[in-house]
């Protein structure tokens, strides 16, 4: 485990503004907000596929676009201001569908939907439910100590390092999702070392909340199975929920960079808070 400490990720940034060419679908439009919201494919060097919103340059632009436009558009990067503009339409996009009428506790949020309270347990053995946190920017990933494989579980917790210190006003949730093994004992015994120090990082259970867990994971759009028989599987996201847990960004499994994170989570969150 002391290996996991040495190996944090280290990243410089410019003042210098970058462009971006984006293709994406458009799946809302908030003109109060000035704000666009996109699933977009990758953006060479910056961004992996994500649904995320996007603020205007000039609000004018709003005028031309509709919801299911499929789009070609710069994305203008600074660390003040980053904005879209120059938008082209180049046809009709695929919108997700919208039909809540199976919609249940199990079934995965939608950006700007709410992730639902769940109680599960610090690995000192208390308590702790997803609201106590209410009113803070919150990154949740999904971890298990009996991970075999050195570039998922590790890597996760080596981001999540990184990320807590860039952001020591966001709490970054590691949650494992093995609930017969990672007791808070085992929790604490595999992670203290990593997040003794840092208040705003912090290793939950799931042992006796499995329904919870579950929840938590299905919501997020990531799954597992095989806890009981020990072999375990899993497609898992890493998410950032805002001070009110609406979903602000998802990523999937240990693809996502700290530098992509980071310029994700400096966008979605509210400067003026």
């Amino acid at each position: 485990m002391r290996t996991i400490l040495l190996l944090l990720l280290i990243f410089g940034c410019s003042g210098k503004d970058e462009v971006y060419f984006v293709k994406g679908t458009i799946y809302d439009i908030d003109s109060t907000k000035n704000s666009i919201l996109i699933a977009h494919d990758t953006i060479a060097d910056l961004m992996m596929p994500m649904v995320m919103p996007f603020t205007i340059g000039k609000n004018t632009e709003l005028n031309s676009l509709n919801i299911g436009d499929s789009v070609h558009f710069q994305f203008v990067w600074n660390n003040r201001f980053p904005f879209a503009r120059k938008f082209k339409i180049v046809g009709k996009g695929n919108l997700p569908d919208t039909d809540e009428f199976f919609d249940n506790i199990y079934t995965e949020k939608n950006i700007g939907q709410i992730i639902d309270d769940v109680t599960l347990l610090l690995m000192t053995g208390g308590e702790v439910k997803l609201s106590d946190s209410d009113g803070r920017y919150r990154f949740i990933s999904y971890i298990f100590s009996r991970c075999p494989m050195p570039n998922l579980c590790p890597a996760i917790v080596i981001k999540n390092k990184a990320l807590s210190d860039r952001f020591p006003d966001i709490d970054f949730i590691m949650v494992s999702f093995d609930y017969k093994y990672d007791t808070p004992k085992i929790l604490y015994d595999y992670y203290y070392d990593i997040v003794s120090e840092k208040d705003n990082l912090n290793v939950w259970s799931s042992t006796g909340y499995i329904e919870q867990i579950y929840q938590l994971v299905k919501q997020s759009g990531g799954d597992f199975w095989g806890v009981e028989d020990n072999k375990i599987g899993h497609t898992l996201k890493s998410i950032f929920i805002g001070p009110q847990r609406n979903l602000l960004a998802s990523w999937s499994g240990e693809e996502w960079t700290v530098l992509h994170a980071e310029r994700v989570i400096e966008m979605l969150v509210d400067k003026k808070e």
